[in-house]
């Protein structure tokens, strides 16, 4: 690739925010039909420097040359006519809309006699395009209809339509399944061969290593180095990535179990978990492992009141308790952390500061409902000390922090209420190495402390890595329960698929 010119190349590009430097003579270089990842931990700044090239934020300094001539990005349309699109972790599909609709949104094409959108000629485009990438979608199904796999689809077909030379795919696998994830291969394979470019964001090594032809690195926005893929390994890459060694990604911490905290009882929730019984000990992490659609995120929504469950009991320290809500969870001392941080778990429009007080403000009135701020700004301090939150101040918006520390920010929200059960979901999701080992280590702490954690996961490495014992969902049963001399990923797939 290096004796080839390049289709694009970043130059010594920098970017500042109010008491932010997010990027540091910062390099990129990318050939057409290739497939370069773009890897860093969350903060690292490669965000910022996609959002520099697909005309989001203008460069303080630096030079971008396409096909070596220097380009001056004016915006978001400017640097699609130069022929880069951004393909966003969050689909911005209508679900109202059809798929031939969405493809042109915003380029729909008009019949020159009446003025109307043309929704032949733009069907029968939908229909080529898609074609292209070998996707039989019918151009007519509204976008509701279809499945994540598909919408991601409509993105790269909208791309082609604006004849794309570099498309950039942030975390593009995040919410789909490994068929859907293969799909997806395939169709950059194809890209690859039209002599499309791909900057790919994503904290899958394994896909990395499958689908992309060289890797950039960014630490603490700046460029770190830029390797072929198969000239590295993993255990490089992340010491790259974090500037030291991770020798032990999974810290697993042996803890006395005590007491039985929390004890399910025959729970059940209308035609999605059946009879589902298990307990939990004082310094104790139970994994919850499964499949998409097992029924582990509903079984964490019943026990949190979230789901009115159809029978069973819940007992919590040995008490039996009636929880109706997610208040009389809370009360009782269950937490739970959703899977999806931004819609369950943040107010993104708030300080980091609003988002972890907002669970627990009572803790902090003084007389007549008024906040005592400086113990309320003490403890916010503490708390972003205790879990290492990169963040300029107690006051940045949530909107503005990597997607690493928004988690962060919703466990500290979660462990000022103390409670007795945390319940996690997906806890490191989207989250780079570093950030995970940080998590996990919270996680050990509170073991440490006497509390009892339930880690959801489709990590299994993560759940062999860290759980003490795990509990196995299958079409909404409970179908087997290993303990840590058990674990292995052969013994979670047997129960994870009925056997």
């Amino acid at each position: 690739m290096e004796d080839k010119k390049p289709l694009l190349e970043m130059v010594g590009i920098s970017k500042s925010f109010p008491g932010v430097k997010a990027l540091q003579d910062v390099n990129l270089k990318v050939h057409g039909g290739e497939v370069i990842a773009l890897l860093g931990e969350n903060g690292a700044g490669k965000s910022t420097l996609m959002k520099i090239l697909s005309g989001v934020y203008k460069k303080d300094e630096g030079k971008i040359f396409i096909e070596e001539n220097e380009v001056d990005i004016q915006g978001i349309k400017h640097a699609e006519r130069l022929g880069i699109t951004i393909i966003h972790q969050e689909l911005s599909v209508l679900p109202n809309l059809t798929v031939s609709e969405n493809i042109f949104l915003g380029n729909e094409k008009f019949d020159k006699g009446t003025r109307k959108i043309d929704k032949k000629w733009m069907r029968e485009r939908s229909l080529s395009f898609l074609k292209q990438i070998g996707s039989n979608i019918d151009p007519d199904t509204l976008v509701k209809n279809i499945n994540v796999g598909e919408m991601q689809m409509i993105e790269i077909a909208k791309a082609l339509t604006k004849n794309s030379s570099i498309i950039i795919m942030d975390e593009p696998t995040t919410a789909l399944t490994d068929v859907e994830t293969r799909n997806l291969f395939s169709v950059i394979r194809k890209l690859r061969e039209k002599g499309i470019a791909i900057v790919y964001i994503s904290h899958r090594m394994d896909e990395i290593f499958e689908i992309c032809d060289s890797i950039t690195v960014l630490r603490d926005g700046k460029y770190v180095g830029h390797v072929e893929t198969k000239e590295v390994t993993k255990d490089e890459l992340i010491t790259m990535m974090v500037g030291r060694k991770l020798e032990d990604q999974f810290p697993y911490k042996d803890v006395e179990k005590t007491k039985v905290l929390l004890k399910v009882d025959n729970i059940s929730l209308k035609n999605r978990v059946k009879d589902v019984s298990f307990q939990v000990k004082a310094g104790e992490i139970l994994g919850v492992a499964g499949l998409m659609g097992a029924g582990r995120t509903e079984l964490a929504k019943t026990i949190f009141g979230d789901y009115k469950k159809s029978s069973g009991e819940i007992y919590v320290e040995g008490e039996k308790v009636n929880i109706n809500s997610p208040k009389d969870a809370i009360e009782y001392g269950i937490s739970y952390l959703s899977e999806d941080r931004k819609k369950e778990g943040l107010i993104l429009g708030m300080s980091v500061r609003e988002n972890m007080t907002i669970s627990n403000l009572k803790s902090y009135e003084k007389g007549f409902k008024r906040l005592n701020r400086k113990i309320e700004k003490e403890e916010v301090d503490k708390y972003i000390k205790k879990l290492s939150i990169k963040t300029p101040h107690q006051e940045q918006m949530m909107k503005n922090l990597s997607g690493g520390n928004q988690q962060k920010v919703i466990i500290a929200k979660w462990l000022m209420l103390l409670p007795k059960v945390l319940i996690i979901d997906e806890p490191t999701k989207g989250i780079d190495v570093g950030a995970k080992k940080e998590i996990y280590e919270v996680l050990n702490e509170l073991k440490s402390a006497g509390k009892a954690v339930i880690m959801i996961s489709s990590d299994m490495p993560e759940l062999i890595g860290v759980s003490d014992r795990v509990i196995v969902m299958h079409e909404g049963k409970l179908t087997g329960e290993l303990n840590r001399d058990e674990l292995t990923q052969e013994n979670i797939m047997k129960y994870a698929v009925g056997i």
